[in-house]
């Protein structure tokens, strides 16, 4: 064996070892995305396996690349700052009915107008709110910390120290966003309501 064939099977068999290791390392991601119930951040990985940001970051979109190419029933998704197995959108009705889960309720106009206000102006007290809105919307912030959509984020310095709200990470989840600043830009929407008319 020559020097040269040497060397090519010392780096094959580096390459086999690299592969070996990033295949256990998209096995093992993929398990703890099975076993979460809530998404789990890339912090995650970097603090539980020792692992560089960049390189579980690589591995994540893989595995998203994989179930995105697969088109199966579950696929993994970016979601609240971390991700997470979801279904398929293709199979909700089926499964709804299957499985015999109520189809989630639609949030009132009011109720819809109060958490938008609240998610592009947090945080914020009830009386702007009110403002913004023209009606109060005790009831609708009530209901909203229900559904565990909006919550208390702490007092303002105002007199009386009122309440402040902001939302929450199941706000995130409910709307499918990763972050706050996926919303879409205020002017985005001001724009597609004035070519909606």
């Amino acid at each position: 064996m020559t020097e040269k064939d040497s060397n090519d099977q010392i780096e094959n068999e580096e390459m086999e070892d690299e592969n070996e290791v990033e295949h256990d390392l998209m096995g093992l991601f993929e398990s703890v995305f099975f076993l979460s119930n809530e998404p789990v951040p890339i912090n995650f990985f970097v603090k539980n396996f020792m692992i560089d940001p960049t390189q579980a970051k690589i591995i994540i979109d893989s595995l998203v690349d994989e179930y995105e190419e697969r088109d199966g029933g579950i696929r993994l998704a970016e979601l609240s700052n971390g991700y997470q197995f979801v279904t398929n959108a293709r199979y909700a009705e089926q499964l709804r009915h299957a499985m015999g889960l109520k189809k989630r309720e639609s949030l009132s106009k009011g109720m819809l107008e109060t958490l938008a206000i609240i998610a592009y102006k947090q945080p914020l007290v009830l009386a702007e709110v009110d403002e913004l809105r023209g009606s109060s919307s005790r009831l609708m912030i009530a209901n909203l910390m229900k559904r565990n959509l909006v919550k208390p984020v702490g007092r303002m310095d105002l007199p009386g120290r009122p309440l402040a709200y902001g939302t929450t990470d199941e706000f995130l989840r409910f709307f499918g966003l990763n972050k706050l600043s996926d919303l879409p830009k205020l002017s985005e929407i001001k724009e597609f309501s004035l070519d909606s008319e």
